[in-house]
């Protein structure tokens, strides 16, 4: 999968983020820049990796960085969607019924183990994920700004868990897998958090970033410029996965949009206000890969979706 540069990104206001991050996240610099990426284009993220590298660290460090409110809730095989989004509560001094808000009503929410509940736990999620508001009773509740869920779920152990439905993956702008560290990246770790018991080091980050800036930023990246011959690029890379020979299932329009969107977050990220098509080639893989399904017989083989989201990249002729 390619590295996201990080070049260039100096002068721009989430720069200040990253550095806050940095302080305590050690050797995941991609997932940061995919993160920063998903705040500019407004969209959520699917976090991949095995227990114990920090994905539920970095989403809190996060939301305390941008000046968020932040929420957690552990998917559990007996939650329920009222334990999601809340529940109407009968009161008995006005005798009307009131809603009382779950916890997804948040700005940052971090959903640990999604696919740890079943299929109508997680539909509760379409909705909110979508349209950025609950209906519960005939009311509607809109989610403040901003609202991204972030969701991890382990890769490797898949006893007592759901397989995601494809409705809801496609409402995941990203999935960010992420590894073990580098033997260099765990000394680093190590040294960082010897004298530190009690999680001060966590406490170091403050917030560098206001939700209004933060609002200044996206109406900054819808304006960036990208051309029609990139355009009809992103339309080509994406109408291909629904023909290729090696896939199921190919990509919805919603990942035409989301490739366009983040390609511009990287765009403005990096201190540009075009994008250019190393931008869209980088976005592709994570917006992609959880979009598409391989063939039987490619699972088979061993085959992975990135190697096919290579093969069509590498067989586009690129727009100049």
């Amino acid at each position: 999968m390619m590295e996201i540069p990080t070049e260039g990104q100096h002068n721009h206001p989430l720069e200040a983020v990253r550095q806050e991050l940095r302080k305590v996240i050690v050797g995941q610099d991609e997932m940061i820049t995919l993160l920063l990426a998903a705040l500019l284009s407004g969209g959520h993220v699917l976090i991949e990796g095995v227990p114990g590298i920090a994905k539920t660290m970095t989403a809190r460090l996060l939301a305390a960085a941008i000046q968020a409110d932040f929420s957690r809730i552990q998917f559990t095989p007996d939650l329920m969607p009222s334990d999601v989004i809340g529940t109407s509560v009968f009161n008995q001094q006005t005798a009307t019924f009131e809603f009382k808000k779950g916890p997804v009503f948040s700005n940052l929410v971090l959903i640990d183990e999604i696919n740890r509940s079943p299929a109508k736990t997680q539909a509760a999620l379409f909705e909110v994920m979508e349209e950025q508001q609950i209906t519960v009773d005939g009311n509607t509740y809109k989610m403040d700004f901003p609202f991204v869920v972030l969701a991890t779920q382990n890769p490797i152990e898949q006893e007592g868990t759901y397989r995601l439905p494809e409705a809801q993956l496609d409402r995941f702008l990203f999935r960010i897998r992420i590894h073990y560290p580098a033997l260099a990246e765990e000394q680093q770790i190590l040294k960082k958090f010897r004298n530190d018991f009690t999680n001060t080091v966590t406490g170091t980050v403050q917030a560098v970033l206001s939700k209004t800036e933060l609002q200044a930023l996206r109406r900054q990246t819808e304006n960036c410029t990208i051309s029609d011959e990139l355009l009809d690029y992103i339309a080509l890379l994406v109408h291909t996965t629904r023909n290729h020979p090696d896939l199921f299932l190919g990509a919805s329009p919603r990942a035409s949009l989301a490739i366009m969107k983040t390609a511009k977050a990287i765009a403005v990220m990096g201190g540009r206000d075009f994008v250019t098509p190393d931008d869209v080639q980088q976005v592709a893989y994570p917006v992609m890969n959880h979009r598409i399904l391989l063939t039987p017989d490619k699972e088979l083989e061993g085959a992975t979706t990135d190697m096919v989201i290579r093969d069509i990249i590498e067989k586009i002729p690129v727009p100049r």
